[in-house]
């Protein structure tokens, strides 16, 4: 059976998070963000539909929790390698992961949230983060590159109607780029609009590891300072991610482990090293993924990362 879940893995929001990746590999998804640490989305799609039954991620959830004896698990976080609700089970899924007594968050592009069903769906978690990167149509289609049947007034929308209904705890999530969705006037825009969904924490920041297109640069530091000025002022609680390390969860199989962590979650050179040795491994194990053109390497910021090969 392919790899549904992977981790726990360190998230700057959700702490250690067990992740499902329910999207299967190959990416697939309504936007190609091009900052996205995954890469490039070659299958565009917002159509629903089953890839896998909720029994089988429920089956796996349980079977990694027991692997991990008393470790701590924070949240259980919908985190694929591509949009989650485009998965028409989400909300059974769910449902059959209730059982474990662990918090449950859905980390969406937003892209679908204009459909009730995808907002009934999204009320069954104890979290919903939603990416709010630009309010100006111009800019939404330089930095998301949304499939071409997406409409972002609905999706706007969407967004609004989803925060006054949902009882659980509204996160929102903002990566700015240099030169495209840092301008003040973008910022204020958002902060506006951030201002009458109000999220219990709107995270700001900038890519911390190799985004999808080479050009994307981070903003000034001064930018971010900037965003998060304008939005205190106007009384929302917001917050500003950045890179951290922490020790990613081990299940016993380690290259199964490493692939299905990357698909996802990019390792650091230091990290994923670090992961081979703590679990008795071969750091060769790196360049074997790599002649099998299982992952591939890649350099940023004078760093090199390790990601899944599409």
């Amino acid at each position: 059976m392919e790899r549904i879940v992977f981790g726990p893995v360190p998230s700057r929001r959700f702490g250690r998070s067990l992740g499902i990746n329910n999207i299967p590999y190959l990416k697939k998804c309504s936007y190609s963000c091009i900052y996205c640490q995954i890469g490039k989305t070659y299958d565009f799609r917002i159509e629903r539909q089953e890839f896998y039954k909720p029994e089988e991620i429920e089956k796996q959830v349980e079977e990694v929790i027991e692997s991990l004896k008393d470790k701590r698990i924070d949240y259980i976080s919908f985190v694929p390698d591509g949009e989650p609700t485009l998965d028409i089970n989400l909300g059974k899924s769910i449902d059959k992961l209730k059982k474990f007594g662990i918090k449950i968050a859905v980390i969406t592009n937003s892209s679908l949230i204009w459909r009730e069903d995808v907002q009934e769906d999204l009320k069954k978690a104890d979290c919903v983060s939603l990416k709010v990167d630009a309010i100006s149509q111009d800019i939404w289609k330089k930095i998301n590159r949304p499939c071409k049947n997406l409409n972002l007034n609905k999706i706007l929308e969407g967004i609004k109607i989803f925060s006054n209904e949902f009882k659980g705890e509204l996160l929102t999530e903002t990566l700015f780029i240099k030169n495209i969705n840092d301008t003040d006037k973008e910022i204020e825009k958002i902060g506006n609009f951030l201002k009458e969904i109000n999220p219990v924490i709107a995270y700001i920041g900038y890519p911390t590891r190799p985004p999808a297109e080479k050009y994307v640069e981070i903003p000034d530091e001064k930018k971010i300072d900037f965003a998060f000025i304008v939005f205190k002022n106007k009384k929302i609680n917001v917050k500003i991610i950045e890179k951290r390390e922490e020790k990613f969860g081990y299940t016993g199989d380690l290259i199964k482990d490493i692939l299905s962590i990357i698909s996802v979650h990019p390792m650091s050179r230091k990290e994923i090293e670090e992961f081979i040795n703590e679990n008795k491994g071969d750091v060769k194990i790196i360049n074997s993924l790599m002649e099998k053109n299982e992952i591939e390497e890649i350099e940023y910021r004078d760093e090199k990362y390790y990601r899944r090969k599409f």
